[in-house]
């Protein structure tokens, strides 16, 4: 089995010395240093590398730079998807994001983690798990979401939240740990009129 197969089964595999995966890795910085780089104006070059590089993205979409992830070929983006600067995506695993989705500046989705065990983390080894965001979903500032997570469709994440477990739809979640704080109602429909 491949070190990318393991990773795909969400065994422990080598992320720091296989070949095949520090090739992928280096085609990724390639790619979004090329991105990182272009004038802003180029925005039709700018999403063409964005397709090129991700699994799967949605016809409208704005990923402010810069942006960083590891391999891109892991990362499903639906439609009409807006990531403001600083969106760092660690996708040893899929990472699935649904439509309408919002994220702030310096946010983190990160698949990958790393043994306890001093030993095998010293081999290189890592684990990755899916990441899963539904539709319609907001991102605060300064989020960071960790390996294994799923956040429900129509929620919202408030800054600076380190979200380690499942975030159920409709509702309002913030904190560390990330915890729900309330549903999303039809009050908040009136909320800044």
């Amino acid at each position: 089995m491949t070190e990318k197969e393991k990773a795909a089964k969400g065994l422990l595999y080598n992320a720091n010395y296989d070949p095949e995966i520090l090739s992928d890795r280096e085609h990724a910085k390639e790619a979004l240093y090329h991105y990182n780089n272009l004038h802003p104006a180029k925005v039709d070059e700018r999403k063409l590398v964005i397709r090129n590089l991700l699994s799967k993205i949605g016809h409208e979409f704005t990923i402010e730079p810069p942006f960083y992830c590891d391999y891109g070929y892991n990362i499903e983006i639906g439609e009409n998807f807006f990531s403001n600067m600083n969106f760092v995506v660690l996708d040893g695993a899929r990472v699935t994001i649904g439509n309408n989705v919002f994220i702030a500046p310096n946010v983190g989705i990160y698949t990958a983690g790393h043994p306890f065990d001093v030993e095998q983390r010293n081999q290189g080894l890592e684990y990755a798990y899916p990441v899963t965001i539904g539709d319609n979903v907001w991102i605060g500032a300064g989020v960071h979401i960790l390996p294994g997570v799923t956040i429900g469709d129509n929620t919202v994440i408030g800054a600076g939240s380190i979200v380690s477990k499942n975030i159920p739809a409709n509702v309002l979640a913030v904190g560390n740990p990330c915890k729900v704080v309330r549903e999303i109602t039809e009050a908040d429909k009136n909320k800044y009129k």
